[in-house]
Protein backbone atom coordinates (compact mmCIF):
# COMPACT_ATOMS: atom_id res chain seq x y z
CA UNK A 1 0.00 0.00 0.00
CA UNK A 2 1.09 3.61 -0.46
CA UNK A 3 2.07 5.86 2.44
CA UNK A 4 -0.64 8.01 3.96
CA UNK A 5 -0.76 10.87 6.47
CA UNK A 6 -3.57 11.85 8.82
CA UNK A 7 -3.88 14.93 11.04
CA UNK A 8 -6.40 14.59 13.88
CA UNK A 9 -7.93 11.67 12.00
CA UNK A 10 -8.28 13.53 8.70
CA UNK A 11 -6.20 12.55 5.63
CA UNK A 12 -3.61 15.01 4.33
CA UNK A 13 -3.46 14.10 0.65
CA UNK A 14 -1.35 17.11 -0.40
CA UNK A 15 1.57 16.43 1.97
CA UNK A 16 4.37 14.21 0.70
CA UNK A 17 5.43 11.71 3.41
CA UNK A 18 8.89 11.48 1.81
CA UNK A 19 9.29 15.23 2.19
CA UNK A 20 8.50 15.08 5.92
CA UNK A 21 11.05 12.30 6.46
CA UNK A 22 13.72 14.09 4.47
CA UNK A 23 13.36 17.44 6.18
CA UNK A 24 13.84 15.89 9.63
CA UNK A 25 17.55 15.58 8.83
CA UNK A 26 19.01 18.79 7.52
CA UNK A 27 19.87 22.36 8.35
CA UNK A 28 18.30 25.76 7.84
CA UNK A 29 18.63 29.49 8.11
CA UNK A 30 15.99 32.08 8.99
CA UNK A 31 15.77 35.75 8.10
CA UNK A 32 13.51 38.77 8.28
CA UNK A 33 13.03 40.45 4.91
CA UNK A 34 12.33 44.18 4.90
CA UNK A 35 11.75 45.98 1.63
CA UNK A 36 13.21 42.98 -0.19
CA UNK A 37 16.44 43.28 1.83
CA UNK A 38 18.08 41.18 4.54
CA UNK A 39 20.70 41.81 7.22
CA UNK A 40 23.85 39.81 6.47
CA UNK A 41 22.54 38.08 3.34
CA UNK A 42 26.08 37.12 2.31
CA UNK A 43 26.53 35.47 5.71
CA UNK A 44 23.38 33.42 5.14
CA UNK A 45 24.79 32.23 1.81
CA UNK A 46 28.07 31.27 3.49
CA UNK A 47 26.26 29.44 6.32
CA UNK A 48 24.13 27.42 3.88
CA UNK A 49 27.11 26.43 1.73
CA UNK A 50 29.39 25.47 4.65
CA UNK A 51 26.65 23.47 6.39
CA UNK A 52 25.63 21.67 3.18
CA UNK A 53 29.23 20.69 2.52
CA UNK A 54 29.59 19.35 6.06
CA UNK A 55 26.24 17.54 6.31
CA UNK A 56 25.74 16.32 2.74
CA UNK A 57 29.22 16.51 1.21
CA UNK A 58 28.07 18.84 -1.58
CA UNK A 59 28.38 22.58 -2.21
CA UNK A 60 25.39 24.89 -2.27
CA UNK A 61 26.30 27.79 -4.57
CA UNK A 62 25.07 31.23 -3.56
CA UNK A 63 23.55 31.86 -6.99
CA UNK A 64 21.24 28.87 -6.61
CA UNK A 65 20.04 30.06 -3.20
CA UNK A 66 19.72 33.61 -4.54
CA UNK A 67 17.48 32.44 -7.41
CA UNK A 68 15.17 30.59 -4.99
CA UNK A 69 15.02 33.61 -2.70
CA UNK A 70 14.05 35.79 -5.65
CA UNK A 71 11.28 33.34 -6.47
CA UNK A 72 10.07 33.48 -2.86
CA UNK A 73 10.15 37.29 -2.95
CA UNK A 74 8.09 37.33 -6.15
CA UNK A 75 5.58 34.85 -4.73
CA UNK A 76 5.24 36.70 -1.41
CA UNK A 77 3.95 39.77 -3.22
CA UNK A 78 5.44 42.01 -0.53
CA UNK A 79 8.87 43.20 0.43
CA UNK A 80 8.32 42.51 4.17
CA UNK A 81 8.07 38.93 5.38
CA UNK A 82 9.71 36.13 7.37
CA UNK A 83 11.68 33.54 5.43
CA UNK A 84 13.21 30.19 6.31
CA UNK A 85 15.40 28.08 4.01
CA UNK A 86 15.54 24.36 4.84
CA UNK A 87 18.22 22.25 3.17
CA UNK A 88 17.73 18.49 2.94
CA UNK A 89 18.80 15.70 0.62
CA UNK A 90 17.30 12.61 -0.94
CA UNK A 91 19.84 12.01 -3.68
CA UNK A 92 20.32 15.64 -4.61
CA UNK A 93 20.35 18.66 -2.33
CA UNK A 94 16.94 20.30 -2.07
CA UNK A 95 15.84 23.71 -0.81
CA UNK A 96 12.49 24.12 0.92
CA UNK A 97 11.60 27.78 1.50
CA UNK A 98 8.81 28.87 3.81
CA UNK A 99 7.55 32.44 3.93
CA UNK A 100 5.18 34.07 6.39
CA UNK A 101 4.22 37.40 7.92
CA UNK A 102 7.04 39.62 9.19
CA UNK A 103 7.82 39.40 12.90
CA UNK A 104 8.65 42.56 14.82
CA UNK A 105 11.40 42.71 17.49
CA UNK A 106 10.32 42.18 21.08
CA UNK A 107 9.57 45.19 23.26
CA UNK A 108 9.83 43.62 26.72
CA UNK A 109 13.01 42.84 28.60
CA UNK A 110 13.58 39.10 28.97
CA UNK A 111 14.06 37.08 32.16
CA UNK A 112 16.24 34.02 31.60
CA UNK A 113 16.61 30.80 33.59
CA UNK A 114 19.97 29.08 33.13
CA UNK A 115 20.26 25.35 32.49
CA UNK A 116 23.32 23.16 32.14
CA UNK A 117 22.96 22.02 28.54
CA UNK A 118 25.12 21.80 25.44
CA UNK A 119 23.55 21.38 22.00
CA UNK A 120 24.84 18.63 19.73
CA UNK A 121 27.02 19.97 16.87
CA UNK A 122 26.27 23.51 18.06
CA UNK A 123 28.02 25.22 15.13
CA UNK A 124 25.28 23.96 12.78
CA UNK A 125 21.78 25.43 12.61
CA UNK A 126 20.31 21.95 12.25
CA UNK A 127 16.73 20.73 12.44
CA UNK A 128 17.23 18.93 15.77
CA UNK A 129 15.60 21.61 17.91
CA UNK A 130 13.61 19.53 20.42
CA UNK A 131 16.00 20.34 23.26
CA UNK A 132 15.78 24.09 22.64
CA UNK A 133 11.99 24.05 22.85
CA UNK A 134 12.04 21.68 25.82
CA UNK A 135 14.21 23.96 27.96
CA UNK A 136 12.33 27.07 26.84
CA UNK A 137 9.12 25.44 28.08
CA UNK A 138 10.80 24.42 31.36
CA UNK A 139 11.88 28.03 31.92
CA UNK A 140 8.37 29.35 31.27
CA UNK A 141 6.88 26.78 33.63
CA UNK A 142 9.18 28.21 36.30
CA UNK A 143 7.99 31.77 35.69
CA UNK A 144 10.75 32.95 33.34
CA UNK A 145 10.59 34.03 29.70
CA UNK A 146 13.18 31.73 28.18
CA UNK A 147 16.17 29.47 28.73
CA UNK A 148 19.87 30.24 28.80
CA UNK A 149 22.49 27.48 28.56
CA UNK A 150 25.82 26.93 30.26
CA UNK A 151 28.42 24.21 29.85
CA UNK A 152 29.47 21.50 32.31
CA UNK A 153 32.34 23.81 33.32
CA UNK A 154 29.88 26.60 34.15
CA UNK A 155 30.44 28.86 31.12
CA UNK A 156 27.52 30.68 29.48
CA UNK A 157 27.07 29.69 25.83
CA UNK A 158 23.78 30.74 24.20
CA UNK A 159 20.03 31.02 24.76
CA UNK A 160 17.33 28.83 23.25
CA UNK A 161 17.06 30.67 19.92
CA UNK A 162 19.48 33.53 20.51
CA UNK A 163 23.11 34.39 20.88
CA UNK A 164 23.91 36.48 23.92
CA UNK A 165 26.50 39.15 24.61
CA UNK A 166 27.42 41.02 27.75
CA UNK A 167 28.42 44.64 28.33
CA UNK A 168 30.91 46.00 30.80
CA UNK A 169 31.15 49.73 30.31
CA UNK A 170 31.78 50.32 26.60
CA UNK A 171 33.11 46.79 26.01
CA UNK A 172 30.99 43.98 24.57
CA UNK A 173 31.92 40.41 25.47
CA UNK A 174 30.72 37.36 23.52
CA UNK A 175 30.92 33.93 25.18
CA UNK A 176 33.72 31.71 23.86
CA UNK A 177 31.87 28.47 24.69
CA UNK A 178 30.75 26.46 21.64
CA UNK A 179 27.67 28.12 20.09
CA UNK A 180 25.88 28.60 16.81
CA UNK A 181 27.49 31.70 15.27
CA UNK A 182 24.30 33.63 14.59
CA UNK A 183 24.01 35.85 11.53
CA UNK A 184 22.89 38.90 13.53
CA UNK A 185 25.76 38.38 15.94
CA UNK A 186 28.18 38.36 13.02
CA UNK A 187 26.58 41.49 11.57
CA UNK A 188 26.92 43.21 14.96
CA UNK A 189 30.56 42.16 15.26
CA UNK A 190 31.26 43.53 11.77
CA UNK A 191 30.03 46.93 12.92
CA UNK A 192 32.01 47.08 16.16
CA UNK A 193 35.43 48.69 16.29
CA UNK A 194 36.41 46.34 19.10
CA UNK A 195 34.85 43.49 21.06
CA UNK A 196 36.07 40.54 23.07
CA UNK A 197 35.33 36.82 22.89
CA UNK A 198 36.05 35.21 26.24
CA UNK A 199 34.72 32.71 28.79
CA UNK A 200 31.69 34.04 30.66
CA UNK A 201 31.35 32.00 33.86
CA UNK A 202 27.91 31.81 35.39
CA UNK A 203 29.44 33.12 38.60
CA UNK A 204 30.62 36.31 36.83
CA UNK A 205 27.17 37.47 35.70
CA UNK A 206 26.86 40.14 38.45
CA UNK A 207 30.08 41.80 37.19
CA UNK A 208 28.46 42.89 33.90
CA UNK A 209 26.36 46.01 33.37
CA UNK A 210 23.98 44.54 30.80
CA UNK A 211 23.22 41.58 28.57
CA UNK A 212 21.61 41.44 25.12
CA UNK A 213 20.04 38.69 23.02
CA UNK A 214 20.49 38.68 19.24
CA UNK A 215 18.81 36.71 16.45
CA UNK A 216 17.15 37.34 13.09
CA UNK A 217 14.13 38.91 14.81
CA UNK A 218 15.73 40.71 17.75
CA UNK A 219 19.01 42.45 16.92
CA UNK A 220 19.57 43.57 20.53
CA UNK A 221 16.92 42.51 23.04
CA UNK A 222 17.90 43.64 26.57
CA UNK A 223 17.97 41.00 29.29
CA UNK A 224 16.22 41.92 32.54
CA UNK A 225 17.65 39.06 34.59
CA UNK A 226 19.46 35.73 34.55
CA UNK A 227 18.47 33.59 37.51
CA UNK A 228 18.79 36.02 40.45
CA UNK A 229 21.13 38.49 38.69
CA UNK A 230 19.27 41.58 37.46
CA UNK A 231 20.29 44.20 34.90
CA UNK A 232 19.13 47.79 34.54
CA UNK A 233 18.95 49.70 31.23
CA UNK A 234 22.47 50.60 30.13
CA UNK A 235 22.48 53.50 27.62
CA UNK A 236 26.22 53.30 26.96
CA UNK A 237 26.16 49.77 25.55
CA UNK A 238 22.74 50.22 23.90
CA UNK A 239 24.09 53.20 21.95
CA UNK A 240 27.24 51.28 21.04
CA UNK A 241 25.16 48.42 19.57
CA UNK A 242 22.83 50.78 17.71
CA UNK A 243 25.78 52.58 16.11
CA UNK A 244 27.39 49.27 15.10
CA UNK A 245 24.23 48.11 13.32
CA UNK A 246 23.84 51.50 11.64
CA UNK A 247 27.14 50.91 9.80
CA UNK A 248 25.86 47.65 8.27
CA UNK A 249 23.23 48.29 5.58
CA UNK A 250 20.66 45.67 4.60
CA UNK A 251 21.51 43.67 1.47
CA UNK A 252 18.98 43.26 -1.37
CA UNK A 253 17.77 39.79 -2.35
Amino acid sequence: MSEQLLLNGAPLPTVDAMLLRATSFGHFTSMQVRGGQVAGLDLHFDRLDRSTREVFGQPLPADRVHADLRAALDLAGSGDFSLRVNVFATTDVNLLIRTGPPVQPGADLVRLLAFEHERSVPHLKHTGTFDLTYYAHKAKQSGYDDALFYTTSGEISEASIWNICFARGSELVFPSAPVLPGIRQQVLQRGLDTYRTAPVPLTDLPTYDAAYLTNSIDPALPVASINTTTYKPHPESAELIAKAYATQPLQPI
